[in-house]
């Protein structure tokens, strides 16, 4: 039987980094959002990673430990940032409140380097996750 573990450690990396990057695409598209259905500018959101932890049996878990050491990852929460806005002076803008506007706290070079980071954790897991299934077949074909 075949273990197709690191299949699942590579798929829950791709599932995480593509929230990850669709967390970084709505920051980036709400970057001048000054006005919220909540009120108020937009705020950026983070996403937090934690890695899968699987109920299993002593056994189990000693087996993993000493092989793999570990079943994926998975987003634990998306919170919001609670850095400070940027007040712009703009007192022709409809949100000017003594001619500042809050402006959300995007920043986008921030925003870019994360994009980098998780397009290339992604690439990363797409890699591993081709390499554990092109071993499959290779092991399936041993019998032919």
């Amino acid at each position: 039987m075949l273990d197709n573990s690191s299949m699942n450690i590579s798929a829950s990396g791709l599932a995480a980094n593509q929230l990850w990057m669709n967390v970084i695409a709505n920051n980036i598209a709400n970057a001048n959002t000054t006005r919220t259905p909540q009120g108020g500018p937009y705020r950026s959101e983070i996403v937090n990673f934690q890695a899968v932890q699987q109920p299993a049996s002593f056994q189990t878990t000693l087996g993993q430990a000493m092989t793999y050491g570990g079943g994926g990852v998975e987003v634990s929460s998306i919170t919001q940032d609670t850095s400070p806005f940027q007040l712009v002076y703009d007192p022709s803008s409809p949100d000017a409140v003594n001619g500042y506007v809050k402006m959300p706290n995007v920043d986008i070079a921030t925003q870019m380097v994360d994009l980098v980071q998780a397009s290339r954790a992604y690439e990363a897991n797409a890699t591993a996750f081709d390499a554990a299934k092109q071993m499959a077949v290779s092991a399936l074909s041993i019998g032919k």
